[in-house]
């Protein structure tokens, strides 16, 4: 008789079986978990390593005179703003702003331009990288006129170097985070609320940008900035205002503003003592008269008449309340602008002030400029040089010139500017003006009779004795900003 299987050995064996799985399980589950624990540790690090990198914290330092500001490395209030599509303060942001303002020729300025995007600032910025200086563009692309036209001029100046700041010129912040990362020779201030007109509708904007703007980037220049930049900066020449005397010099009043946008400009030349007396800084004012050309504004009266006669539209042309003369502007190109503008940069003297707000080291350079044509020319003449070049007979309703703050007249004598730094204003208007219009009908795909352009040649061959028997002589100022010659249709 046959023994029974022994069963107790098989048990044994199956039970150890069991906890070799359960043991071997265990282990891969501690190991699966070191690793997932490991990788997770891994990627925080490199995570906390690229914001520490590319997001500095913020620092509570404070300069010598006790105004608090961020460290050199540190971002500003917010890490959201916007500089034409990067983030302010991060790596790559100042990577752009150092690259966009180091010169490339011996003796080159690095200058910051404040309203980059605008019409003088575009030709001036491109004006400066061409010789091989440093430029870097600052501008907030506001509304007041199609901010799409900014963005066409941010493009050209992107294809040739110059990266725009997306950002106001009342942000202290972000000024001092400028100065902070480039130490800028020069600045080139023309940011400001544009128009006469305007001012009417909405003064504040006037106060905002060209009082408390200016005042904001000087004090930024004097307590911040390591060296302190020379400064030069677009008045107008609206600040004649009611003078009498002509042609308009700087030695004349200008104690009698005609509009808000004028009073804020004289502000701005007040302002302007101030800072050089106290803080050393070198400050240049340009006194524009009635600047025109390619990628102009479309709220200037050249612009806008352009834009109507081409669709059929009525032009309003103003005339004096007097009815004695016609309404004339000393139309001033924008070539030869730049040239007063670039000629101011480089004969602007180094500030005197102490980096922080410190007592100066001697008295600074301080001046002021005409920058216009010298050769005014009646708003008629505008007219027809237009006619002419576009090919089209305007329609013209002639009324008298409303008091809402423009003037009759201007006429500039820039004796002064052309003595100092050589400026010498070589356009014509009628030169000046088939620049601009062949600009425009390219910008927005218009054709134009070709008999035109026979017309518009003869037009400027003979437009230096025509603005010579036509020149009237201005009892008035006016500005770079001008639409004071028609009313907007």
């Amino acid at each position: 008789m046959g023994f029974p299987p022994d069963t107790s050995k098989t048990v044994k064996l199956e039970r150890y079986n069991s906890y070799l799985r359960r043991v071997n399980s265990t282990k891969l589950l501690a190991a699966s978990s070191k690793l997932i624990f490991r990788s997770t540790l891994l990627a925080a690090l490199i995570l906390v390593l690229f914001l520490t990198v590319n997001y500095p914290p913020l620092s509570s330092s404070h300069s010598s005179s006790g105004v608090p500001y961020a460290s050199h490395r540190s971002l500003l209030s917010s890490s959201l703003y916007s500089g034409g599509g990067a983030a302010v303060g991060g790596a790559s942001w100042e990577r752009q702003v150092r690259q966009s303002s180091t010169a490339h020729r011996p003796g080159g300025m690095s200058v910051l331009v404040t309203g980059a995007a605008g019409f003088v600032g575009t030709h001036c910025s491109l004006a400066l990288k061409k010789r091989g200086d440093g430029v870097l563009g600052l501008d907030n692309f506001n509304a007041y006129y199609d901010p799409s036209l900014k963005r066409g001029r941010q493009v050209l100046l992107s294809k040739s170097g110059v990266f725009v700041v997306e950002g106001d010129i009342n942000d202290a912040a972000l000024l001092a985070k400028l100065f902070d990362v480039v130490p800028f020779t020069h600045v080139l201030h023309l940011a400001a609320q544009a128009g006469v007109r305007y001012a009417m509708r909405n003064p504040q904007s006037y106060i905002q940008s060209n009082i408390a703007g200016f005042v904001t980037l000087l004090e930024a220049a004097a307590k911040r900035a390591d060296p302190q930049p020379a400064i030069v900066w677009a008045s107008s020449s609206s600040v004649y205002g009611l003078n009498e005397a002509n042609p308009f010099s700087e030695s004349h009043r200008t104690d009698r503003p005609a509009s808000l946008y004028a009073a804020t400009k004289k502000a701005g030349e007040e302002i302007a003592h101030v800072y050089n007396h106290i803080y050393g800084l070198s400050l240049t004012g340009l006194r524009f008269f009635t600047v025109y050309g390619p990628w102009g504004r479309p709220d200037m009266a050249y612009f806008f008449f352009t834009k109507d006669i081409l669709q059929g539209k009525q032009i309003t042309v103003f005339k004096p309340a007097d009815g004695e003369r016609e309404v004339a502007r000393d139309f001033t190109f924008i070539d030869d602008v730049v040239k007063g503008c670039l000629g101011a940069l480089d004969t602007a003297e180094k500030s005197t002030g102490m980096p922080g707000g410190g007592k100066k080291r001697g008295p600074a350079q301080l001046r002021v400029y005409n920058l216009g044509n010298t050769s005014p020319v009646p708003v008629s003449r505008l007219v027809a040089i237009l006619e002419s070049l576009l090919g089209v007979k305007a329609k013209k309703n002639i009324v008298r010139m409303p008091a809402n703050g423009d003037v009759p007249y201007t006429h500039a004598n820039v004796s002064l500017a052309h003595g100092d730094f050589g400026y010498q204003p070589t356009t014509d208007l009628a030169t000046g003006l088939r620049k601009f219009v062949k600009w425009y009908v390219d910008y927005h795909g218009i054709k134009i009779p070709v008999s035109s352009a026979t017309t518009a040649s003869s037009s400027s061959s003979s437009s230096s004795s025509t603005s010579e028997t036509q020149r009237v002589a201005g009892d008035a100022a006016d500005d770079t900003e001008d639409s004071s010659l028609s009313a907007a249709t």
